[in-house]
């Protein structure tokens, strides 16, 4: 959500291989193309089959230029009227929001070539961006795919955000939300999540409802509040990126973290094994700052960074901020536990809380996802 160099912002949706792919294939010749392409022995959903060679009967293929059942992603999601679908989706990027339903659990989607920089879910709303009919879209609105199905797995994708500040200066509400994550069992490996403000929104559905979410080996950029949410969410060796902004003279230039787990809620965000990096000048980015929206004042957001390296892009001195004055977060859950690297130096002990030895047992991925353990399956 920041304006930094929007050329090269983009850059990832040009030099998507998948641009290639979009051969505006009729219909007619869909049938034709695949059987050549599987005598030339190259097949763009790689090693999961084809719509000639089906997995099986709920296995749904995606290709830009008319080489699968469906060319946009939402097609896919809308065919697969039930549970336990897998979309395999080939190289290309797909301008397009999309929604997957509470109706359709248990979904994969899976990057076919295995690399998440090909394939690209992309658009480019935000929140104060006008609606057709009248108003605006505001934050959940804006994000670019919604899933609010449970059991959800995605692997080797990119969820992107492309709107601008630079572009749109008239608008003052700039959240611009990638994805938005609401289901319970919901997990990611090896995707990519790019944006600026508001990047990556683990939720849930209802206030009372604890949804569980896992992601591993993923790389997230931003700048204000770019991870974000109510959710119980572990993120493991992940890779969060803080970029730089052209539209302000000084610090801070946003917060990785805004964490707004529900006071009933006893696992909130856990980062482990991770770093964090960052395009910005030393100490222009705070690590967190609590989250509690008007609609749930009883909010107690908690975020736990474990065994992560934080660059020099983050405040050591004053990694975390508050939202608003009326929930500072020294109230809140916040703790460190045995970082590296110059932006977790303790410098001002009473601004970094650490956890014991003791107190660090139960921050772990088991601890917080309980009976579910994705890590074993993906």
């Amino acid at each position: 959500m920041t304006l930094p160099a929007p050329v090269s912002r983009r850059s990832f949706v040009v030099a998507s291989v998948g641009a290639a792919l979009a051969l505006g294939v009729s219909s007619q010749a869909q049938a034709q193309a695949q059987a050549q392409a599987h005598q030339r022995g190259w097949a763009p959903f790689g090693r999961y089959g084809s719509p000639l060679a089906r997995l099986d009967e709920r296995t749904l293929y995606v290709h830009p230029g008319g080489l699968g059942d469906h060319s946009t992603v939402q097609a896919a999601v809308n065919a697969a009227s039930g549970s336990g679908y897998t979309l395999v989706i080939a190289p290309g990027t797909y301008r397009e929001t999309v929604s997957v339903s509470v109706a359709r659990t248990e979904m994969t989607w899976v990057g076919a070539s295995g690399e998440a920089r090909d394939v690209v879910v992309v658009y480019d709303n935000a929140a104060g961006t006008p609606k057709p009919g009248g108003g605006t879209y505001g934050t959940t609105g804006s994000a670019t795919t919604l899933v609010q199905a449970d059991g959800f797995t995605a692997r080797d994708l990119t969820f992107a955000n492309d709107w601008l500040r630079a572009e749109h200066p008239g608008i003052s509400g700039t959240q611009a939300v990638a994805i938005k994550v609401q289901g319970d069992r919901s997990a990611f490996v090896g995707c990519r999540f790019l944006g600026h403000q508001d990047t990556l929104y683990a939720d849930s559905m209802a206030l009372g409802t604890f949804a569980r979410q896992y992601y591993r080996d993923c790389y997230v950029e931003g700048d204000v509040d770019f991870v974000f949410g109510r959710a119980t969410a572990v993120y493991e060796n992940c890779h969060f990126r803080t970029l730089i902004r052209d539209d302000l003279t000084g610090a801070p230039y946003g917060f990785v973290f805004a964490p707004s787990t529900a006071g009933a809620n006893p696992r909130g965000y856990l980062v482990t094994g991770g770093r964090i990096s960052s395009e910005a000048p030393d100490a222009y980015y705070k690590l967190a700052r609590p989250w509690v929206p008007s609609s749930d004042t009883t909010a107690r957001p908690m975020l736990t960074v474990r065994g992560t390296r934080m660059s020099a892009g983050i405040d050591a001195v004053e990694p975390y901020t508050n939202m608003s004055s009326g929930f500072p977060w020294q109230d809140q859950r916040f703790a460190e536990y045995r970082n590296t690297g110059p932006g977790a130096v303790v410098s001002v002990p009473e601004n970094r809380p650490q956890l014991t030895s003791s107190e660090a047992r139960s921050h772990t991925r088991e601890a917080y996802l309980g009976d579910w353990t994705p890590w074993k399956g993906c």
